[in-house]
């Protein structure tokens, strides 16, 4: 389905904009230590978007000219292959920013799709001012270097390694451990292509761990 999201206007809202974009301040601060000036210059990016469950973020092949903070909701990137098949890359949840990354480097085409999994309220920024903003402010830079660290390098080789190294029943209780409500949020079949297995294999494995409960 195509995005027939709408940028929120004040006066649309039914949700308090105030708490999202803490939390989005929240989320920077996590990171490193930001001004209230460098606060101020992000916040002036910001819009709110909403989106509904099943709804296209962005089509493979277009430039991803934001970042999106998920205020609520859960979205995924995936790649489609020629006979249809899907690979879900990532699976993005409330409190953390989403973007096709190298589409939004280069501003080249993207070769993922971003799809709501369940109804969203988002917080964009525009990509190009935003990456100005770091290379004009220290602080916003050190939230930029440690960010790049944490989501792009470090926890990319955690689960590349987890792929070889753990079995799937170890890589799906990993996955409720940081996310302990996802099997109630995201359809099997989702959650099995993040896992790199098959939704036959996923229900064996919840059956077994659910007989040893």
């Amino acid at each position: 389905m195509r995005l027939s999201a709408f940028v929120a206007k004040q006066k649309n809202m039914t949700f308090n904009k105030e708490t999202y974009l803490n939390n989005l301040k929240l989320y920077f601060e996590s990171y490193a230590p930001i001004s209230e000036k460098s606060w101020k210059l992000i916040e002036d990016l910001t819009d709110f978007q909403t989106i509904k469950k099943g709804e296209i973020l962005l089509e493979k092949g277009e430039i991803c000219k934001n970042m999106y903070f998920i205020a609520k909701g859960i979205i995924r990137t995936f790649i489609t292959d020629e006979q249809g098949n899907f690979y879900n890359k990532n699976l993005f949840f409330e409190n953390r920013l989403a973007c096709s990354k190298v589409s939004s480097m280069l501003q080249t085409p993207s070769d993922f799709t971003i799809e709501a999994l369940e109804d969203c309220i988002l917080i964009n920024l525009n990509y190009k001012k935003y990456i100005q903003l770091i290379t004009e402010n220290d602080d916003l830079k050190n939230f930029y270097i440690a960010y790049l660290e944490k989501n792009w390098i470090i926890e990319k080789e955690q689960r590349e390694v987890a792929l070889v190294m753990q079995n799937a029943t170890e890589r799906y209780l990993t996955l409720l451990e940081t996310h302990p409500t996802i099997a109630d949020r995201v359809p099997l079949l989702h959650i099995a292509s993040h896992l790199g297995i098959t939704p036959t294999q996923l229900s064996r494995i919840r059956k077994s761990l659910e007989k040893d409960l």
